[in-house]
C-alpha cells in the first residue's frame, strides 16, 4: 500500500478543479520544448537524422541500462543528500547539459546516465513532496512510469496518460520488465536531446536548453502523475477514471 497522505486528505475537494489544475500543468510541461527547437532551428521530427547509424542502433538499450544504472544511483543518493526544489534539479541539469553540448556527441553520450539519474532523483522528490515514499516497490514503478511520457520535444495529446493507469507492481523480478517497456519510448526522446546537443557551434546551448527543457517537463509529468494518485486515494475514485477525466480536459484545449 502506499504511504497514507494526511492532513489534506480532510478537505474536501472539487474534482473538477483538481484535475483542471493537472491540466494546466501537463500542458505548461511542453511549452518550452518548443524554446530549445527555435534555438536549434530545425524540428523534432528531424532531429534523429543527424545521429550516426551506430548511435541510433544502440539507443534503446543505452536508455535502458541508463535507467536501471539511475534507478540504483537516486535511491542511494537520497540517503545521504536531502532532496532539491525544483528550480534547483533544473539548474544542476542545465549546466550538466551545457557541459555535455560542449563536446559533441561523445560527451552528450557520457552525460546522458548522469542526466537521467538527476531527472529520476527530482522525480522522486515530487514523489515525496506529495506524501509518498519513493523507497516503497510501488512508489519506484510510479517515478518511473513518468518517463513514460513522450518527451518535451514531442507533439502529445494526452494519450500517454493511459500508461498512469496500469498496475505492475514493482519488484526485482519484474523492473526489468517494466524498464523494457519505458525504454524504447525515453529512447526517443533522449536521441532528440543527442541530437540536438550535437548541432554544430550551438553544442553547448542546445544542450543547457535540452536539459532545461527535459527536466521543466518531467518534473511537470511528476507532479501530474503523483496529483492523480493522491487525488484518487483522497476522493476513492479509480485512477482509471481520473486519467480519463483528465485527458478529456486536454482535448477541450483550444
Amino acid at each position: 500500500m502506499t504511504a497514507p497522505v494526511t492532513g489534506t486528505q480532510l478537505v474536501p475537494l472539487s474534482i473538477d478543479a483538481e484535475i483542471a489544475a493537472l491540466a494546466r500543468r501537463h500542458r505548461a510541461a511542453g511549452g518550452v520544448g518548443m524554446q530549445v527547437l527555435n534555438i536549434i532551428g530545425g524540428k523534432a521530427e528531424n532531429l534523429l537524422e543527424r545521429l550516426p547509424d551506430r548511435v541510433k542502433e544502440r539507443l534503446e538499450g543505452s536508455t535502458a541500462k541508463a535507467l536501471e544504472l539511475a534507478l540504483k544511483a537516486a535511491s542511494e543518493s537520497r540517503r545521504a543528500v536531502p532532496d532539491q526544489k525544483g528550480w534547483l534539479n533544473t539548474a544542476l541539469a542545465t549546466a550538466m547539459g551545457a557541459a555535455g553540448g560542449a563536446g559533441g556527441l561523445p560527451t552528450a553520450l557520457a552525460e546522458l546516465p548522469v542526466t537521467v539519474t538527476v531527472l529520476l532523483r527530482a522525480i522522486q522528490g515530487i514523489a515525496a513532496e506529495y506524501g509518498f515514499d519513493p523507497e516503497m516497490p510501488e512508489i519506484k514503478r510510479e517515478c518511473l512510469s513518468v518517463f513514460a511520457s513522450a518527451g518535451p520535444l514531442a507533439a502529445d495529446d494526452g494519450a500517454d496518460l493511459g500508461f498512469l493507469a496500469t498496475r505492475v507492481t514493482l519488484t526485482g523480478a519484474t523492473v526489468h520488465g517494466l524498464i523494457g517497456k519505458i525504454a524504447p519510448r525515453l529512447s526517443l526522446a533522449l536521441g532528440q536531446k543527442l541530437a540536438a546537443q550535437t548541432v554544430p557551434i550551438l553544442g553547448a546551448a542546445a544542450g543547457a536548453a535540452t536539459n532545461y527543457a527535459y527536466t521543466s517537463y518531467y518534473q511537470q509529468m511528476a507532479h501530474v502523475q503523483f496529483g492523480l494518485l493522491r487525488l484518487s486515494e483522497q476522493t476513492g475514485r479509480p485512477r482509471e477514471e481520473l486519467v480519463a477525466a483528465l485527458q478529456e480536459k486536454l482535448s477541450l484545449r483550444g
